[in-house]
C-alpha cells in the first residue's frame, strides 16, 4: 500500500477563508515553481507548508492529506 500527497484541503480552506491563491502566494512569499508543485500535488518543504499555515492561521493537517493508493 502506498500513499500520495493531496493538497485538496488547502484549496478548500482558501475558498472558505475567501482568499485568492495569488494573494496567499504573495503573503507567504512562495515562488511560482512551488505554486506549480502544490497544484500538481508534488512534494514541497515543510517550511513552505508552515508559511501557508501562518498566512491562513491554520494547522498543517488542515492543508494536506495522504491518500491511499492501490
Amino acid at each position: 500500500m502506498t500513499r500520495r500527497i493531496s493538497y485538496d484541503p488547502l484549496w478548500k480552506i482558501i475558498k472558505e477563508k475567501n482568499i485568492s491563491k495569488k494573494d496567499l502566494w504573495k503573503q507567504a512569499h512562495i515562488s511560482a515553481s512551488t505554486c506549480q508543485k502544490l497544484r500538481q500535488n508534488e512534494n514541497v518543504t515543510t517550511d513552505t507548508l508552515k508559511k501557508i499555515c501562518n498566512v491562513l492561521n491554520c494547522n498543517i493537517e488542515e492543508v494536506i492529506e495522504l491518500i491511499e493508493e492501490g
